[in-house]
């Protein structure tokens, strides 16, 4: 289940951030959780799985009709391609009238996404 970034999720939010290259360095890391907490229209949306630990988080800017992923990051014992295609799933249910889309670095998983989601409807359909 997504559940939105509030301060005492700030933590978990930033170590889950941290398995991104990128977010290595804690002043980037640092940067990067206040730009998300600058704006509404960007947001951080951990990932709670049954057992009620949070495993993942993605971070979105939200459009009028659109819904741009900027990162997403599972801890690694839950990084696999199920979990990814999960919490993509629940983000487009939180957003039924945008279009989920990714930024470059983003677009690959993106679009994986669409293409198992397209092949999941096909084969519903029949």
């Amino acid at each position: 289940m997504l559940v939105k970034y509030r301060k005492d999720y700030e933590k978990v939010a930033m170590g889950l951030l941290s398995f991104i290259p990128d977010f290595k360095d804690i002043a980037h890391l640092q940067t990067e959780m206040q730009w998300y907490q600058a704006d509404n229209n960007h947001q951080l949306l951990l990932w709670r799985q049954a057992d009620g630990d949070f495993c993942g988080i993605i971070g979105i800017e939200v459009g009028a009709d659109f819904i741009l992923v900027h990162h997403d990051s599972l801890s690694p014992e839950e990084r696999n391609p199920q979990n990814q295609q999960q919490m993509l799933d629940e983000l487009a249910a939180l957003y039924p009238d945008q279009r989920v889309m990714g930024t470059l670095e983003m677009a690959p998983i993106i679009g994986a996404w669409e293409r198992n989601r397209d092949k999941q409807r096909t084969a519903d359909h029949y």
